[in-house]
């Protein structure tokens, strides 16, 4: 199979990647092509996917074009890296031209290096040309193209009964003497599926699925299996076997990668490494000075090994792009938060401003931001005014460049609810029909209707009754892509041209974004950045400017933490306002908690989460002298005294793997990922290293097995201690 449309064909096309994916598995076929309408939005995913399974994944797009009057599609699949980067310059120009989502033809003669054409079967150029009876436009046409392709053009023969043109084909096949090639365009999984499609398609066109005027497919575009198309052309085995000729000329597949980072300023990998240490170690001094730090050699020590890690790790670039911007927001009194995330745990950004916690005083670790033993991007969510936001993404692209910068993709799908609803409206129900359905789903994140039907007996009626065809077709729909859109905060910025490593795509909004998502862009190593507007920084700076209108002053990044009228405020619940602290189950605990200090403000933001919040009570009880502190080994004392002797943190977790096997804080932060995502083959290995390490330390065996149990149970749900201390500060 060459061509495939995914769901990543927003509304067109009825099949997820991993449909596509078991689909190749089942019918054991050793390589597929993607070709999504316009679009390579799931060409890494499909990459990835595919080859997991041992699969080669074709990498393509249906492209439309115009030409004299007429438009269409052209399918072109890349042969190699040359004709990978030519499909995204072509599907990137069809976005963010004015041209109609459409490209002219000439396009072809620019980008057409590494890439394998095909005629374009139903919809294609040469196909409408056929269409409105214009054989000899069709066939200057394909002559046109062949000058551009040569041997890398073939004409496609479709038996789909619709638009088929399979004589003509031939003649303009047999006139330029180019190879044919069986191909089937598949829009959905099977026969039976075609009426789902249908109605999606409907929902694309805003229609409803009754209306005659309506352009419609036939049953006959579903995923057929080798032997379905081997005997569809028995009589053109040479199409058949084309096939995988064209799989054999495209071997080509989109892979992760490492880091790929702009560079700071124009500056080289060791220009970047020196500017780092002079101001890591400039703004050390000035932090050192500003809160009478006494302890300095523990503050210099840190900062050496975090430096040494962050270049060993090629990320000096990263951090200094992360701190001018920081600073140039400042400067322009853009209010910017404290820090967000793992990021909070390291001494470099808070010497270098990114972030206002001192990590020493907080106990916070640095591994569990970067692990030299895990290379990973380092990821800061940036906390920035609502009313600033904007200015600071404006100023990240006058400095890199508006070629080098975008925005980042984002896919809204078609959950519970919302398909219902689309689904009911095609189908010509009425609003308050539609409406009762959508509303007996319960109002829960994430909810699917397989799940809604177990709960709800009043909707699992309704499936059984008047409505069971909307119910059908709107489980086979749920979860597809419905729409694209712009991240909330996502910013990329790319080492060179974006062009060069994504395609981009323009929101209905006008805004340039990536084609791939937050996750497809960290898997190829670029630069992305979380540009959040948080509206409490807003109101914060709002008091601030009211109290200095009135005659006074307030330095917020002096404020002290040891104002007991405060913690009386979150000791009776007056919080609404207060950001992580405004819940009314929230305000409840704190009642009870009656906290003294900031230490209690932060294990209460991580406990009160799914899974902790049921340590709460004890938790209390502990503060409290109501339940006796105990814990489990004299050497755990000093890591959970704080949490009066439970394990909230990851951080936590890694303390004690440190301090009780031997780990390093690298390896412990490797345990902790483990345990968090139950991966038994490692956890497995990582207990007996655990046992042995604790032993050699003189702890008994069992206790050792004890306290593996222990932080195992606690890492499945703890939560960053960096993050919940920089909500709490």
């Amino acid at each position: 199979p060459l061509r495939t449309t995914s769901q990543y064909s927003l509304l067109e096309g009825a099949m997820q990647i991993e449909s596509i994916v078991n689909k190749a598995i089942n019918h054991k076929i050793p390589a597929i092509g993607l070709t999504d309408r316009n679009n390579l939005f799931g060409a890494l995913e499909f990459s990835e996917k595919l080859i997991e399974k041992g699969i080669q994944p074709i990498i393509g797009c249906n492209l439309s074009f115009y030409n004299q009057k007429m438009d269409g599609s052209i399918v072109c699949l890349a042969k190699n890296e040359e004709g990978y980067k030519n499909l995204i310059r072509l599907s990137s120009e069809l976005f963010l031209s004015n041209d109609d989502e459409k490209l002219k033809l000439s396009k072809l003669s620019d980008f057409n290096e590494g890439l394998i054409l095909l005629s374009g079967g139903y919809g294609g150029l040469i196909n409408n040309y056929l269409k409105f009876g214009l054989k000899k436009d069709a066939l200057e046409l394909t002559h046109k193209l062949k000058k551009i392709f040569q041997d890398r053009l073939y004409i496609e023969i479709q038996r789909m009964g619709k638009d088929d043109f399979e004589i003509d084909l031939l003649d303009i096949s047999n006139d330029l003497n180019l190879p044919i090639v069986a191909s089937n365009s598949i829009f959905f999984e099977s026969k039976d599926r075609f009426t789902s499609h249908d109605a999606l398609i409907a929902i694309k066109e805003s229609t409803t699925v009754n209306n005659s005027n309506r352009e419609t497919l036939t049953n006959e575009f579903y995923f057929k299996s080798p032997e379905e198309m081997i005997n569809l052309f028995e009589d053109m085995p040479d199409a058949i076997n084309n096939s995988l000729e064209i799989a054999h000329r495209t071997a080509f597949k989109v892979s992760k990668s490492d880091p790929r980072l702009p560079r700071f300023s124009g500056l080289d990998s060791q220009g970047e490494t020196d500017e780092l240490v002079h101001q890591a170690k400039e703004g050390l001094k000035v932090k050192i000075q500003e809160n009478n730090i006494s302890n300095e050699e523990i503050y210099w020590d840190r900062l050496k090994t975090e430096l040494d890690i962050i270049i060993s790790m090629n990320f000096p670039g990263y951090f200094l792009i992360v701190a001018d911007f920081i600073k140039w927001s400042k400067s322009k009194n853009i209010p910017v938060g404290p820090g967000r995330g793992s990021g909070a745990g390291s001494l470099v950004a808070w010497a270098l401003t990114i972030t206002d916690l001192d990590p020493i005083k907080f106990n916070l670790i640095f591994e569990r931001f970067l692990n030299p033993d895990r290379i990973s991007m380092p990821d800061f969510d940036i906390d920035f005014c609502v009313n600033g936001r904007d200015r600071v993404i404006d100023y990240v692209n006058e400095k890199y460049g508006d070629d080098k910068v975008s925005q980042i993709i984002t896919y809204g799908t078609l959950s519970a609810r919302a398909v219902v609803r689309d689904v009911g409206r095609v189908m010509g129900y009425s609003f308050s029909d539609v409406d009762k359905i959508a509303k007996a789903i319960p109002n829960e994140l994430n909810i699917t209707l397989d799940k809604a039907l177990e709960k709800s007996p009043e909707l699992s009626d309704m499936a059984d009754g008047d409505y069971k065809e909307l119910m059908e077709h709107s489980k086979v729909l749920e979860g597809m892509n419905r729409h694209a859109s712009i991240h909330a905060a996502g910013v990329v910025i790319a080492p060179g041209e974006l062009t060069d490593y994504v395609p981009l795509y323009k929101s209905t909004t006008d805004d340039v974004t990536s084609q791939y998502d937050m996750k497809g862009l960290e898997e190829l190593g670029l630069l992305k950045m979380d540009f959040l507007g948080l509206r409490n920084l807003t109101v914060i700076d709002k008091a601030i400017k009211l109290i200095e209108a009135s005659g006074e002053s307030v330095d917020i990044e002096k404020l002290s933490f040891e104002n007991s009228e405060v913690y009386k405020l979150f000791s009776k619940g007056h919080t609404i306002g207060v950001f992580q602290f405004e819940s009314s189950g929230m305000r409840e605990f704190l009642k009870k908690l009656q906290p003294t200090v900031l230490e209690d403000l932060i294990a209460m933001n991580a406990l009160y989460r799914p899974g902790p919040m049921s340590n709460i009570d004890d938790f209390i009880s502990r503060k409290h002298g109501k339940k006796k502190i105990a814990y489990p080994h004299p050497l755990m004392e000093p890591i959970l005294k704080e949490t009066y002797g439970i394990i909230v943190y990851q951080e936590q977790v890694m303390q004690i793997a440190h301090e009780i096997a031997g780990f390093t804080l690298a390896e412990a932060d490797i345990m902790r990922r483990a345990m968090g995502k139950k991966i038994k083959s490692l956890m497995d290995e990582l207990s007996i290293k655990f046992v042995s390490g604790a032993e050699q330390r003189g702890i008994q065996k069992k206790k050792a097995e004890e306290i593996f149990s222990l932080i195992e149970k606690f890492a499945q749900y703890g939560f960053n201690k960096s993050h919940s201390t920089a909500y709490a500060y």
